[in-house]
């Protein structure tokens, strides 16, 4: 079966479960401790022994990377699995039962929907404070809303399809039907959507580390990485251009890898792309 997938698709995918093994195992591959200081290796350049330099506290910046993917990964890969989990709970809901229950529930979605991601973000995670923990509830509170409204959508025309009123006559409840008959034939479309998610999570995430009220420093995460090296850009311009550019080619990765996944489930899509 992998032998019929796109050559493209299987690299993509290949290098993405590369970087998921570097950001799983990145305790192992480290060469250096990343929180480790040294005074006597301050902003030292790149070099055989430390390949990527130092920080404005001697600590070697490839171990950071590597440290601090783990938690940049790991952490998007949870919002967004949380996110779309919550998201398509409340639009299968909505969807099905529709009345009532829909009004209520996407009228919450819009009150969330009315202010930019990012904006929320940054009002949620100042409000609890900074943290980890924390940015990662002000991201799943901003994301949820997208995955409600596919759910939604999907739930609606599904619900009329024959092969529903063949599960409701055979005796199948409600939760059953949403679970096992409507939410399959959805999946696709959800988990495209969530891939293609991951990289925005990693931006949102740095973003808020940047403004210091995500993950705190001196925890190796490459927002954070990208707010300590920006003060000292003339000085050791690595310091803040190794993490950066390892996070948006990571992220392009992501993207990639979601558009060749979107076309290898939508035939439509991809035809059109051939043409």
């Amino acid at each position: 079966m992998i032998e019929h997938l796109p050559p493209a698709f299987r690299i993509s995918a290949l290098v993405c479960a590369l970087i998921l093994f570097a950001a799983l195992f990145a305790g192992q591959l480290v060469p250096y401790d990343p929180y480790e200081t040294d005074p006597q290796l301050i902003l030292a350049p790149p070099s055989g022994e430390h390949l990527l330099g130092t920080d404005n506290y001697g600590r070697d910046i490839l171990s950071r990377i590597l440290a601090g993917g783990r938690t940049s990964i790991f952490s998007a890969l949870f919002i967004v699995l949380a996110a779309s989990s919550l998201g398509s709970l409340v639009g299968l809901l909505a969807g099905y039962y529709r009345g009532r229950a829909d009004a209520l529930l996407m009228r919450i979605t819009d009150i969330f929907q009315a202010f930019p991601d990012i904006v929320l973000a940054i009002a949620v995670a100042g409000v609890l404070g900074g943290g980890l923990f924390n940015a990662v509830l002000a991201l799943v509170a901003t994301t949820w809303t997208q995955y409600a409204r596919i759910a939604r959508s999907a739930a609606i025309a599904a619900k009329e399809e024959t092969y529903i009123h063949a599960a409701r006559l055979s005796g199948c409840g409600d939760m059953r039907i949403l679970l096992l008959h409507i939410l399959p034939n959805i999946a696709g479309t959800l988990v495209v959507t969530a891939v293609l998610h991951i990289s925005i999570i990693m931006m949102g995430l740095a973003g808020l580390s940047y403004l210091g009220i995500g993950v705190k420093i001196p925890a190796a995460e490459w927002g954070a990485m990208i707010s300590e090296g920006q003060k000292y850009l003339q000085q050791a311009p690595w310091a803040v251009l190794a993490p950066s550019a390892v996070m948006v080619a990571v992220m392009m990765v992501f993207n990639l890898f979601g558009d060749l996944l979107r076309d290898l489930l939508d035939p439509k899509m991809r035809e059109r792309r051939a043409d």
